[in-house]
């Protein structure tokens, strides 16, 4: 498509979940503010419509690459685009899946798959988007955690230890990369009125709706939390000191956790 000069252009975004939801929103408000945009997801059908709206409104170049991201010759095709498109300037890992269902009532097979998604294809895109960000020394990553990653104990395990690893993934290349200049987000939503929940078995209509943000919303807050430079971005929580207590006490605990003897309290307990 033609290239079009209408606004600031930021270069290319590359959005995964792009068809529906949150990814829809990403792509939407990223290409208002001068991103082109490659669209990744598995509905074709989807991502054309979506493509004609945001190229006809934005006046950006918007492509569409359907893929099927738990299938690994399929992501192997948008690990070659992240690699080979010097233009992307962005990479959006939002694909993912969840379930509220416990993990004595799920299917280990299903779980598997949701690792699969949710952290390896993950973990694979971000190592074919960062070589390329550290040459040309500028790009940034956000990636779709959960509030879940600080609070397994809410939904599904398998996806709360799926949230903790982007998390934690996010935490470590932001160390790794920040003076390389590329970088990091992670976003950390709560519950969000997207189809997520009816995929997962359970209609959004029967949660609290004291605890579901409007997914616009929840998008909108987390690019302020970007353009603000935030590592953790958490948009429904309005006490932020919680997050900030929290934060200082692990880094004032990472210094003192390896020792070379054990704690006293684990001294002299043997018969």
């Amino acid at each position: 498509m033609t290239q079009h000069t209408n606004a600031q252009h930021l270069g290319t975004a590359l959005v995964t979940g792009a068809s529906s939801g949150i990814g829809a929103l990403y792509a939407e408000r990223l290409a208002r503010r001068g991103h082109d945009l490659i669209l990744v997801a598995r509905n074709r059908a989807k991502l054309d419509t979506l493509a004609a709206r945001l190229s006809d409104a934005t006046g950006r170049a918007v492509e569409v690459l359907p893929a099927d991201l738990n299938d690994r010759a399929s992501l192997a095709t948008v690990e070659a685009k992240l690699r080979d498109d010097a233009s992307i300037t962005l990479l959006v890992n939002n694909a993912g899946v969840g379930t509220h269902t416990p993990l004595l009532d799920s299917d280990v097979e299903q779980m598997t798959r949701m690792i699969e998604l949710n952290v390896t294809a993950l973990t694979r895109l971000t190592y074919a988007a960062v070589p390329g960000f550290v040459a040309r020394g500028t790009g940034a990553i956000i990636n779709i955690a959960s509030i879940v990653s600080i609070a397994p104990e809410v939904l599904n395990g398998v996806y709360g230890g799926s949230k903790a690893f982007v998390q934690a993934f996010s935490q470590s290349l932001h160390h790794e990369l920040a003076a390389k200049g590329v970088r990091v987000q992670a976003v950390l939503p709560g519950a969000t009125a997207t189809d997520f929940w009816e995929t997962g078995g359970l209609a959004v209509e029967h949660l609290d709706p004291a605890i579901v943000m409007p997914a616009a919303d929840m998008v909108d807050a987390a690019l302020v939390g970007f353009d603000r430079g935030e590592l953790i971005t958490i948009p429904s929580l309005h006490a932020v000191e919680h997050w900030q207590a929290y934060e200082a006490a692990r880094q004032a605990m990472a210094g003192v956790l390896s020792r070379n003897t054990p704690a006293p309290r684990y001294l002299g307990q043997g018969g």
